[in-house]
């Protein structure tokens, strides 16, 4: 802990504590909708990713890498399953034909669809819950 820094209230530890539940709580609706889909957690995620890649709606498979917070290796693995399944496609880089984009297919964007709306209804019913309040340890000015 920086010198400088303050120790943590109870009230910042309590709002810590409720931030990191709500979180986990729409972390396990969002598995839970997943599966009810007929995909892992995983699978949603990258779908989300490549359509919500800023600027485009493609990836490549070291940005999916890193919006996962994963390894190289393991998100080529899971895209090989994802486009077994028919919910994505590869092709050659536009710039580096070394590497791969990875796009979504006519069933994968159903299906992102689907489950987007699902978490769109969920984060709306958390409105105001998702809050970090009261937590000025991070806050240099207090």
């Amino acid at each position: 802990m920086p010198r400088s820094a303050k120790p943590l209230t109870k009230t910042e530890l309590e709002a810590l504590s409720e931030f990191r539940y709500q979180l986990r709580r729409f972390l396990r609706f969002s598995e839970d909708a997943a599966t009810g889909e007929g995909l892992t957690p995983q699978q949603y995620q990258l779908l989300l990713h490549i359509k919500g890649y800023p600027g485009r709606d493609w990836a490549t498979v070291g940005e999916l890498a890193e919006r996962l917070q994963t390894q190289h290796h393991g998100v080529v693995a899971l895209v090989t399953r994802c486009q077994a399944a028919g919910l994505v496609a590869r092709k050659p880089g536009r710039s580096d034909r070394r590497q791969v984009e990875v796009t979504l297919t006519a069933a994968g964007e159903r299906c992102l669809r689907r489950l987007a709306e699902l978490h769109r209804q969920q984060l709306r019913s958390l409105a105001g819950v998702f809050q970090v309040a009261n937590i000025s340890a991070f806050n240099d000015s207090g």
